[in-house]
């Protein structure tokens, strides 16, 4: 909209056209700028100025021109100052118009890049659906690279948000953890400082309560104040808020037990109870997104020491010794078994057979264990001063290694004594036959080796292959007390349970048939019975002990891991390990029971040992006598002598290589009535004693 105004100089013959132009878009409006105007005088009169045009813009420019007239009632003046000033108007209309669009255009083109690399991805995590928007980018500003690592952190606030402690704590986590993503926002955009301290003001009181303190990163001095002119932020729209009420804690709230699910308060620290990576630990620095999935005791960034840890160096030095004496006598009894196995295989069917492998299973085993001895702990479980903690790179070829013989063996022997009560079960409940039993064993193996396979590749997928600052060998859930849960105590627990309920139902069953065939033939036709019962019972229980035990290591390690680790890492009156800790040099220190990581180091390898009691036999000796029988028949090949079978005091009888004399019934007969002894000759003398066989024709 256009104003032409004309005015007359005060004292001179002079008017000023002024045109305004008003713009809305704004809905502001342009005033009208005093113009400085002169007349000059030439050959005394006043002549108008043309070159004295003067511009003057603001926001929206109004554009003046001065001139003077001599004719002052001359009406056509007017109308040429009308028509100068509307082109004059319109050129400059068109010279601010084109650089406008030159920078629409730039600015366009800016967000055309900005939009091909900015990718925008739906919210996943279950706790920050419905909050308001749906759409979040990753990685967020905790350098959680998927939302599947966000959503791990975020929800350990859980409990705060159901319990409603604050209306707005929901809100300002998700806001945290899944930043909303706006395609043609390039900036972040993240929650008002007031958001935080809404959420702040209601649920801090409770979490000191725990003894934990808001969470340094989850600060609100670092979040933008609302009405900034250069930072946009976030707030919750106060009018959708629907009776939303604020739980106080009150001074009868007492703080859970020790053992409790520490975590679930939030991370932090108290003015009471500090919580930092100290040492032992050792502080992992940096910005690689893998370093936020080493913690101790809710501190990132945290991980285990080499070694150290919870005990001296001479209990690391008889650890050292426990596991190689332990590992030596694992190795040399599953050698044996799975040798005896291999030179009369004739010997060991279904049910029984599965033990050999079970066998095997621990030899491999004890050579992780070897490997570690030979290697050393460093070579093995150590990153530098830090313990391992994946087995992604390189150089953890050696952890790797260790970890499949350890785990991977460990799991299957597991399957296999599964498979072992399954035939004993087969064999005794169901009557099975051993034909019909082997006809299954494809299955078997199967069962027995894919289940473990596919653990341990989803451990490797998962990087979590870690060293154990023990012992030395690398496994899984050493630092990790998730992954400890899933991948060997849930697992060793399911086959524990399943193999005990077939061994006690085919046990049930062995002592019905006992009384059965005690009652119908009399005592003398139940001993091989009752000799099978004894070793399936001896087998048994040598077997569900140390199997027991070890699960109850195992529950005990990580039920008090994490206070094991918030006594080194938090620091404080109020942190609440009083109870189950003591004191050293003024500190609440809790550590685990020496006696225990001893004995779990142990119930790890005592089965294979124990696996050998069923080959314990006459029939092993007589197979070992046999073996090494052949062994010196192939030792003396180059004397020509063959063994053909053994004295009555045990001594191997030898013959010529060149013939073997075979007798007939008849020859033995006859040989035997004619008073001849012997058996064996170069020559048969008298009635034809023995015929002569070329060793070649035989």
């Amino acid at each position: 909209m256009f104003f032409l105004f004309l005015q007359q100089v005060p004292g001179k013959r002079c008017s000023v056209a002024v045109v305004s132009c008003r713009h809305f878009s704004l809905d502001q409006a342009a005033s009208l700028v005093p113009i400085d105007h002169r007349c000059p005088i030439v050959d005394g009169a006043e002549q108008p100025n043309t070159d004295d045009i003067s511009l003057s813009r603001r926001r929206t420019p109004p554009i003046a021109i001065s001139f003077c007239s001599e004719p002052m009632r001359r009406h056509w003046s007017h109308l040429v100052s009308m028509v100068l000033a509307a082109a004059l108007l319109l050129w400059a209309k068109t010279a601010e118009a084109a650089p406008y669009s030159t920078s629409l255009h730039a600015h366009h083109h800016h967000h055309n890049q900005f939009e091909s690399r900015r990718r925008c991805q739906e919210i996943t995590i279950p706790m920050c659906k419905s909050i308001g928007y749906n759409m979040t980018q990753m990685p967020n500003q905790f350098n959680h690279q998927t939302q599947e690592d966000a959503g791990m952190e975020v929800h350990q606030f859980w409990p705060l948000v159901e319990i409603n402690c604050s209306p707005d704590l929901r809100f300002f986590l998700c806001s945290m953890y899944t930043p909303i993503c706006i395609p043609d926002y390039p900036k972040p955009l993240p929650a008002c400082r007031s958001v935080c301290e809404r959420a702040r003001a209601g649920c801090a009181p409770l979490m000191r309560q725990y003894g934990f303190d808001w969470p340094p990163n989850l600060d609100c001095d670092r979040l933008p104040v609302f009405g900034q002119p250069d930072q946009l932020c976030m707030d919750a729209n106060q009018t959708e808020r629907v009776g939303g009420s604020t739980i106080r804690p009150t001074s009868s709230s007492r703080r859970p037990p020790i053992g409790g699910d520490l975590s679930d308060a939030g991370r932090g620290s108290h003015r009471g109870c500090v919580c930092q990576c100290r040492a032992p630990f050792v502080s992992l620095a940096g910005n690689d997104p893998s370093l936020n999935r080493a913690s101790v005791g809710n501190v990132s960034q945290c991980t285990y020491p080499c070694r150290g840890l919870f005990m001296s160096s001479e209990n690391h030095h008889f650890v050292t010794f426990w596991i190689g004496l332990w590992a030596v006598l694992c190795f040399l009894s599953t050698v044996v078994t799975v040798i005896t196995f291999l030179i009369d295989m004739s010997r060991f069917y279904y049910p029984e057979r599965p033990i050999i492998f079970l066998s095997f299973c621990y030899l491999m085993v004890s050579t992780g264990y070897l490997i570690r001895l030979i290697v050393g702990h460093d070579a093995v479980a150590c990153d530098g001063n830090a313990i391992r903690t994946t087995s992604g790179d390189g150089s953890a070829a050696v952890c790797t290694i260790v970890f499949l013989l350890t785990y991977f063996f460990s799991m299957a022997s597991s399957v296999w004594w599964v498979v072992l009560a399954l035939t004993w079960f087969l064999a005794a409940g169901l009557k099975w036959s051993n034909e019909a039993i082997s006809g299954y064993s494809p299955y078997f193996h199967m069962f027995a080796w894919a289940l473990p396979s596919i653990k341990t590749v989803a451990i490797l997928a998962l990087s979590a292959v870690d060293g154990d600052p023990i012992s030395g060998i690398c496994s899984v859930g050493n630092t990790d007390v998730t992954t400890l849960r899933w991948f060997v105590l849930g697992p060793l627990f399911a086959y524990l349970v399943l193999g005990v309920f077939f061994l006690l139902a085919g046990f049930v069953s062995l002592v019905r048939i006992h009384h059965i065939v005690k009652q119908q033939q009399g005592v003398g036709k139940i001993e091989k019975l009752e000799k099978l019962m004894v070793r399936i019972g001896i087998f048994s229980v040598l077997y569900t002990i140390p199997a027991t035990i070890l699960i109850g290591c195992y529950f005990y390690e990580q039920h008090y891991r994490l206070i094991w680790e918030m006594t080194i890492t938090c620091h404080g009156s109020d942190c609440g390990f009083a109870a189950l800790t003591t004191i050293s040099n003024g500190v609440h220190v809790a550590k685990p029971e020496f006696s225990i990581a001893v004995l779990k180091y142990f119930m790890c390898l005592v089965v294979g040992i124990t696996s050998g009691i069923w080959i314990w036999s006459p029939k092993t000796v007589d197979s070992w006598r046999r073996f090494c029988y052949r062994l010196c028949l192939w030792s003396r090949s180059s004397d020509d002598q063959l063994i053909m079978g053994t004295t009555r005091g045990g001594k191997p009888l030898y013959v010529p290589a060149e013939t073997i004399i075979i007798k007939s019934h008849t020859d033995v007969s006859n040989g035997a009535a004619a008073g001849g002894g012997g058996g064996v000759g170069a020559n048969s003398g008298g009635g034809g004693y023995g015929r002569h066989y070329p060793v070649n024709h035989l």
